[in-house]
Formats: C-alpha cells, sequence, structure tokens
C-alpha cells in the first residue's frame, strides 16, 4: 500500500469514526440516564437579584413560576419516600417564591409603562382621565402586590440561610463539613441581616 492509499485509508475511517455516535449518547451533552445523587457542591447557588429587567417578559416569568410550582408541588412527597434531600425541597419552594416576587415586579414595571403611555395619551387628548385614573388604580394595587411579594422573599431567603446555618453546624460537627463551609453560610446569613440602603 503506498502512503497516498494509507492516507486517504486512515481518512475514511476518521470520517466514519466522527459519523458514528454512541446509542446511548442524548440529545442533551449533560444529561444523565440515571441522576447522580444530590451533593452540597451540585447545589446552585442563585443569585438573589432585587428585581428583575424592566422590560421583563412577564409571560416567560408566568411559565417559569408554573414550572417552579409543579417541580415544588410533590417535592415533600419525593423527600420522605427518601429521592429528595430536603436541602432539594427548600430549594424548591425557595424558587416559588422568588419567581412569584419577580413576576409581580415585572408587571409592575409594565404597569409603570401603561400609566406613562395614559399619561400621553391623556396630554395629546387621545384618551380619557378615566382610563388614566384606571391605570393609576391598577398600578397602586400592583405596587402593594410587589412589595409583599418582596417581603416575602426576604423572609423565606432568611429563614433558608438560618437553616442553612443549622445544617452547616450539624455537618460540621459530624464531620462531614469544613469550617469554612459554616463559615461561607454565616457570612450569606449576615449579607440577608444586613440594613438596605
Amino acid at each position: 500500500m503506498t502512503l497516498s492509499a494509507t492516507v486517504v485509508a486512515a481518512t475514511a475511517i476518521m470520517a466514519l469514526a466522527a459519523d458514528q455516535v454512541p446509542q446511548n449518547e442524548s440529545e442533551e451533552p449533560d444529561s444523565f440516564d440515571i441522576e447522580p445523587p444530590l451533593l452540597k457542591q451540585n447545589l446552585s447557588n442563585e443569585p438573589s437579584s432585587a428585581m428583575p429587567a424592566p422590560d421583563g417578559d412577564v409571560a416567560r416569568l408566568e411559565k417559569q413560576l408554573e414550572r417552579a410550582k409543579r417541580s415544588a408541588a410533590g417535592a415533600e412527597r419525593l423527600y420522605k419516600i427518601g429521592v429528595l434531600a430536603k436541602v432539594e425541597v427548600e430549594q424548591r419552594l425557595l424558587k416559588v417564591v422568588r419567581c412569584e416576587s419577580n413576576l409581580a415586579n415585572a408587571q409592575l414595571a409594565r404597569a409603570k409603562e401603561e400609566v406613562a403611555a395614559q399619561e400621553s395619551q391623556v396630554a395629546a387628548g387621545e384618551s380619557t382621565k378615566d382610563e388614566l385614573e384606571a391605570a393609576k388604580a391598577a398600578l397602586a394595587q400592583l405596587t402593594e402586590a410587589a412589595q409583599m411579594a418582596a417581603a416575602k422573599r426576604e423572609r423565606a431567603e432568611l429563614e433558608a440561610a438560618e437553616a442553612n446555618v443549622r445544617r452547616q453546624q450539624k455537618l460540621l460537627a459530624l464531620g462531614s463539613a469544613d469550617k469554612s463551609d459554616v463559615n461561607r453560610a454565616q457570612e450569606k446569613l449576615a449579607e440577608l441581616k444586613a440594613p438596605k440602603n
């Protein structure tokens, strides 16, 4: 076999190998057929953003809230039968509260935009003052709802941080955690308790 025939054969073999996909490989690169056990390193620490972007898509946030509610709905039962860890149940419930707060803030931002649009339409004579007053009343209701959602979120995050401190202290006593884990949990709790400007 000549050198050029060997190169052609090697190229053909590499092309065939590249085209073949393992049978058990799924479409998602990081998915598993069997989920690995939940480890404390794998838990997500979602940033606690106070307000979503003002142009947040309300419909997208509503869908996200519904998904979070479905995920949290059976979590307690799954915990009781040993499928989920207690911390995962707490995270799912906290996510629902965060989604509710984000949705309330997005609805408030949209209502503010509607009031501004109504004001400009009244100034231009294209709308009545009754429509503007209705928009302002809706804005007042959404402002109150957003404030209540924000307070609920702050309470839930504070309770979750306190539970995490207790959990890390117990794990440290059992020898399953480091002192740095406890310190991080305490710092997070102190950060949440710190007065907001």
